[in-house]
This record gives structure tokens, sequence and C-alpha cells, in this order.
């Protein structure tokens, strides 16, 4: 059973920063692709960034692009998400996903994604 665990929003100032932290369990993620989406209130869920395991190539939401860096620490089987530079707009509940993708573009929409955390919120006030 695969179980994905996000941790480290909160509360921060326009034009500051925020690190969150995915770990994953519950098997082997060498072929996967872990992504970061985002919800805001009454706005559908969005794509912000994803890496794939193995290699490690990215790919970023033009919204992000600049401000937002995925990385991942394979010996720890956890996936971050650096995050600068934040602005009111990036307020939403943050949610971590897990793919099989097993070449090297990852995917970038829910429906690829099985496995999802439960969420953690990230506000950024003006």
């Amino acid at each position: 059973q695969v179980q994905l665990v996000e941790s480290g929003g909160g509360l921060v100032q326009a034009g500051g920063s925020l690190r969150l932290s995915c770990a994953a369990s519950g098997r082997a993620f060498t072929n996967y692709a872990v992504a970061w989406f985002r919800q805001a209130p009454g706005k559908e869920r969005e794509f912000v960034t994803t890496i794939t395991w193995s290699v490690g190539s990215t790919r970023y939401a033009d919204a992000v692009k600049g401000r937002f860096t995925i990385s991942r620490d394979n010996a720890k089987n956890t996936v971050y998400l650096q995050m600068n530079s934040l602005k009111p707009e990036d307020t939403a509940v943050y949610y971590c996903a897990a793919a099989y993708s097993p070449g090297p573009i990852a995917p970038i929409t829910t429906t690829q994604y099985r496995y999802w955390g439960q969420g953690t919120q990230v506000t950024v006030s003006s």
C-alpha cells in the first residue's frame, strides 16, 4: 500500500518561502513520478510540478516557473517542494501524488496519478 504524507505547510507573508515535504512509503518508487498539485477554494485541482524518481527530470506549471523547485532524496524516499517569492495566489491546499511513469516525461494531469496524500495548507498573506 503506497502512502504519501505531506508536511511543511503554513502561513507566510507575500515574498516569503516555504518548503513542503512528501514522505513516500509502501513500495520502491523506481519508474514512478511524484508530483505536487494544488487546489484553491472554489477552483479545480491544478498541476504544479513533477519529478521522475529514477532520472530526476522535472516539469513545472508556468505560474510557478522560476519560483518553485522540486527535488527528491532517494535515500529518504522524500520529495521536496521549495517555494520562493510566494504570492497570495499561491494560497491553496497542496497535494503530493504518485504515478507509475517509466518513461522520461512525467504526466501532469490529475487522472494520471493513482496515489495521493492528504494535503497540506499553504496560506500566503498580502
